[in-house]
């Protein structure tokens, strides 16, 4: 073989996942591979496009563009391979793992010096998926009910199937409620039924309150009635190792197509309905924001934070074991539901990443999709045999797929709900140009790396714009980026400021620094704030707003 003179080492390569499937890698090779980690994945196959940004993916992306005088390497040479490594990958299943290490990336090529390839032919078999359509008219069915029956309802305080009754009644729902009940003739004023299959006419939905070793007979039941949806609630199953029971119904509701939602979940709720099918509080504040998570707690943390915060909801769904419906059906729902304008959705695992970043990448372009994923420590992934499959391993896929995917990422619960409540709120901004506006030195240096570690870009100040806001600002103060006002400064020069930031073209969004002070107080810069917004609201102009508010308890009645 010809003697390669030189180059940056690289690796590429592909691996395959449990949730994503085939996916493409592309990193530092040689022996930093693994003492970096400095690696990034894209979905198999990967396109030109895909391929590019994922010479920009890494820390070390600088040095492929040369440094000290060395010379760029040749992007389209390993934009080439990328995607022909990511077409071998997809087109030969067998293939498990798979690196080019190192691949030698100069000015004049890519060559590959080193191969291995790991086969698996004890292939998996697909996930089951129905047709879009199909899961559209299910979902409609299950979430815009024009029955619902609960089975396992009850007349005692305390009993899940009473919660439910008291939800769906309460809630203000103003279709047909059935309660099933092998004695009771009449429960809560509602007249009761041994099964699904004695009552008259269609029902849309069942809501399960029963115990697990009840579930498949009367999901059986469900079936042959025709029911679109089973809520099951109950727990017992794949959660406490019952995979068995768990498949049973599986079965059950692929023989007569009946979508099961859980089990092991709270239920769910849709405000436009007026639909609280769940046996926790009951909620009714109507908004945009669509929620959904696969625990209990988590969902009840939803319920709470939305509640304190009065945000809006059109509606929160539990997914828990996720033995059929999980985190694709509902944004293919969500996709089409007119209520829903942004989705924010807690998991800790996907079933099939793969078909939940082909909807996400399409979804993501109408709505806002957020997502906070639990579990973003590598415990317990499996030993792999190539360099590539022991750093996939980590949750680096989840980072890049859900990137190449428009699906924003929430880092903690509080900032999925944070995301949640701002996004239908706040206007979209027409560039990325952000200015600063405080009153305290101290948060506009906070407030600066708070940009920073969000990928936020600072505006830099122009001459002009700086003399402006300067006119405003007493000579001890500072203009620049961030403005600093400082704090003995009356309410007019908030107002002037921020008037200032909103109307240039050249701002497109303001974060607004506060601290508690007596000559502007709280409640009178709040006020002042959304006037200001109003006032240019009126004349056309909408830019994001965000503010953060430091002080006494008068601050939080403020924000």
């Amino acid at each position: 073989q010809q003697m390669i003179k030189g180059g940056q080492e690289v690796i590429v390569g592909a691996v395959t996942d449990p949730s994503f499937g085939k996916l493409v890698a592309f990193g530092l090779g040689g022996v930093l591979v693994e003492v970096l980690k400095d690696i990034t994945f894209r979905l198999a196959p990967a396109s030109h496009a895909d391929a590019l940004s994922m010479l920009d993916g890494i820390q070390a992306a600088q040095m492929l563009k040369g440094v000290r005088g060395s010379d760029p390497v040749n992007r389209e040479a390993l934009a080439k391979l990328i995607v022909g490594v990511s077409q071998l990958a997809a087109d030969f299943p067998e293939i498990s793992e798979m690196d080019l290490n190192p691949v030698f990336a100069s000015k004049a090529g890519a060559i590959a010096a080193d191969v291995r390839i790991v086969v698996d032919f004890a292939q998996k078999p697909a996930r089951y998926r129905p047709p879009e359509a199909e899961v559209v008219k299910s979902m409609n069915r299950i979430m815009q009910p024009r029955a619902v029956a609960v089975i396992g309802a009850s007349d005692e305080p305390g009993k899940i199937g009473n919660s439910v009754m008291k939800n769906l009644i309460n809630g203000g729902y103003k279709g047909q409620i059935v309660p099933i009940h092998p004695k009771a003739a009449e429960i809560m004023g509602y007249k009761a039924y041994k099964s699904v299959n004695d009552v008259p006419g269609d029902i849309d939905v069942a809501v399960f309150a029963i115990p697990a070793k009840l579930v498949a007979g009367a999901l059986t039941e469900c079936g042959e009635k025709g029911i679109a949806g089973a809520v099951l609630i109950p727990s017992g199953f794949a959660e406490t190792g019952n995979m068995q029971g768990q498949l049973e119904l599986i079965e059950i509701g692929r023989k007569y197509n009946i979508r099961l939602m859980g089990p092991n979940i709270y239920g769910f709720y849709y405000t436009p309905a007026n639909l609280c099918a769940t046996f926790c509080t009951a909620y009714d504040v109507k908004g945009s924001a669509a929620l959904s998570s696969q625990s209990g707690g988590i969902g009840m943390a939803i319920i709470g934070f939305s509640r304190s915060a009065k945000m809006g909801v059109s509606a929160i769904v539990g997914l828990g074991n996720k033995s059929d419906i999980d985190e694709d059906d509902l944004l293919l729902f969500f996709e089409q539901d007119p209520n829903t304008k942004v989705i924010a959705q807690h998991c800790e695992d996907l079933k099939d990443g793969r078909a939940f970043a082909e909807v996400a990448k399409r979804v993501s372009k109408k709505k806002p999709v957020i997502m906070l994923k639990a579990g973003r420590t590598s415990a317990g992934a499996k030993a792999a045999s190539s360099h590539t499959g022991a750093l996939a391993g980590n949750d680096k896929i989840y980072e890049d797929v859900l990137r190449q995917s428009g699906v924003i990422r929430a880092r903690s619960l509080r900032d999925l709900l944070d995301f949640a409540r701002g996004i239908p709120v706040l206007p979209t901004p027409k560039g990325e140009n952000i200015v600063i506006i405080t009153g305290a030195g101290g948060s506009g240096v906070l407030l600066s790396d708070a940009c920073v570690d969000n990928g936020l870009k600072l505006m830099p100040m122009p001459a002009d714009l700086d003399a402006a806001f300067r006119k405003f600002i007493p000579p001890f103060g500072a203009a620049g980026n961030p403005v600093d006002i400082t704090g003995g400064e009356p309410p007019i020069t908030y107002k002037n400021t921020v008037l200032l930031g909103l109307s240039d073209d050249r701002i497109h969004s303001l974060i607004l620094g506060y601290w508690h002070t007596i000559v502007t107080p709280p409640m009178v810069f709040a006020k002042i704030m959304v006037e200001a917004r109003d006032e240019m609201r009126a004349k056309g102009i909408d830019k994001p707003m965000v503010a953060s508010l430091a002080g006494d308890v008068q601050v939080e009645e403020a924000a």
